[in-house]
Parts: C-alpha cells; structure tokens; sequence
C-alpha cells in the first residue's frame, strides 16, 4: 500500500533482504540554485539507486522529501518529470514522502531488495584480489569545474560532461550482476581515493592503484594533462560508478557478467595486506596526491 495512510505498508519476499538508502541533496552545496528542475529531479533518484547498485539490490520503491522556499507549480512539474521517467525506467513505485516550506533542499529515501546472503559490502575484501571501476573517472567533476568556469572543454565534449554531472547513470544491472563475484563494492560518490577507502577500513586491507590504470575519457584527455584528469577522478567525486574488488580467479567470470550489462570495466590495482590505506603508483613508483576527496565536514 503507497500513499494516502500515514505509512506505506511494503511486503518483501521470503528469504529477501530489504536494502534502504537515504540521501539528502542541499542547494548550494549538491547543486547550483538554478539547475535544470527535470535534470535536479533525475539525479536526486539517481544518486540515491546508485547506492542500492553497490550493494546488488533490485530497486522497488522510493519516498520522497521536498523542502522548498515557495510553491512553484512549473518547477515541480519538471523536477517530477525527471524523477519519474527514472523511476519508471528502473519499476521504482513512490509510496510517500512530506513536502514543506524552506531552504530549498531534496531528500530521497529508496528501498530494494536482495536475495539473504548476497548483499555486496565493503569489509569482504582480500589479499590479492583485483581493484575494478566501471566506466571512466573524474567527468562529472571536469562538469563541474567548466561550468565554474575553471576549465575550458572543447565544443565537441561539452554535452558529455554536462550531462555525467547532471544525469548520472546508476550501475543497477553491473550490481547485480557482482552478487556471486565481487569480494566489496561501493559506489564512487565522493572520488575514488576516499571512497575506496573506506573499503581498505572495513576489510582490514591495503589497496595499491596504478595511475596509468585509471580509465579517463576522450573528454577528459582533450580538456587536461594526465595529472588534472587523474586528480578529478581521485578526488573529484559525483561519478556514481562502482568500484568493487574480485579474486583474480573470477576474473573470466567477471568478464561474462558485466559483457551481458554492457558495462566496461578496468581493473586498476590490488588489494595487499597491511595498514588501510590507499597507495598511489606512477610507473611503480609512489606518487603523492595534493588535493582530497569531498568531506562535508572537513575544515578549510
């Protein structure tokens, strides 16, 4: 049962997990005041199934929260535009929400589900096994800076990270597809060096990336030098692709399963033992990062 009660009544299946995510998007700091309300309204849901991809899950229903200053009845057609031609792709049912008056600001809360036993996390990582992300790092980051205007991209490409910065795309099928394969995953939200991270806490790891290994767009190649793309991909952030860990024994597996979602990977380092910590390599050699992933409550 959806709306109309004071609580949606939601039944999961026998012998199925409930995975829930929950992320609030605020004005000012997740998105510019006057970004596009149908694209505002895509990726409010998309960052929010992105999470439920890390874990493997199959997406079912959502709820949602509006803060907003005033009623704007165009502004909300549009923003709704975009979240339910999302919600439809993926059969995501809205089963209720609030709507109140203030600093315009965005919280979703999404609800999936999974068989017992094959949620993907991020503390199952282990000695030898390979680093993976899906597609390629740091565009939606090289979005953000030209729209700054600190970065000039060629003509060609200005539509590509536009759209990786306004209309991120959720790896749901690359996610379930890892259920039987991958040791860890998560999704990168906040850049790859701190968000893989949090993967070397829980397992209890030490991760070793090559620089030379991180996947970088045509866009990317063409706007920066090598160094500026692999620090938009490291600490850039908003790539909502997946970074996962497989034994090298599954890695004909891995190949097949992510072959039938279309999805391109690369492998990009490996797991070792010691202290948790992520060590960067540039031709075998450590390198060292000057910029950090996103903190929200980092001091400046």
């Amino acid at each position: 049962m959806g709306p109309g009660d004071d609580c949606a009544l939601l039944q999961v299946p026998p012998n199925t997990l409930l995975a829930v995510s929950t992320d609030t998007l605020v004005s000012g700091v997740h998105f510019f005041a006057d970004m596009d309300p149908t694209a505002l309204g895509h990726k409010a849901l998309a960052v929010n199934l992105s999470d439920l991809a890390a874990m493997g899950a199959d997406p079912c229903w959502v709820s949602l929260a509006l803060t907003l200053p005033e009623v704007d009845e165009e502004w909300i057609k549009q923003f709704c535009a975009g979240f339910f031609e999302l919600a439809e792709y993926y059969n995501v049912a809205l089963v209720g929400g609030d709507m109140t008056k203030g600093p315009l600001s965005i919280t979703v809360s999404v609800k999936g589900t999974l068989p017992e036993g094959k949620g993907l996390k991020r503390s199952g990582a282990q000695v030898g096994d390979g680093i993976y992300v899906t597609g390629t790092l740091g565009d939606a980051a090289l979005g953000l800076q030209k729209v700054l205007g600190n970065i000039t991209v060629p003509e060609a490409h200005k539509a590509f990270v536009r759209n990786k910065f306004e209309h991120p795309h959720p790896r749901i099928l690359a996610g379930q597809a890892l259920r039987d394969i991958a040791t860890s995953a998560l999704d990168l939200s906040d850049g790859l060096m701190g968000d893989l991270a949090h993967i070397t806490r829980a397992s209890g790891m030490r991760a070793q990336i090559e620089l030379e290994q991180i996947p970088l767009s045509a866009a990317m190649q063409d706007s920066v030098s090598k160094e500026q793309g692999w620090e938009l991909a490291l600490t850039g952030g908003d790539d909502y692709e997946l970074c996962f860990t497989v034994p090298e024994l599954h890695r004909g597996q891995l190949e097949m399963a992510l072959a039938h979602c279309g999805v391109k990977f690369t492998r990009i380092g490996r797991m070792f033992t010691g202290i948790p910590d992520v060590e960067l390599l540039l031709e075998g050699h450590p390198y060292q990062l000057q910029s950090q992933s996103w903190d929200h409550f980092r001091q400046p």
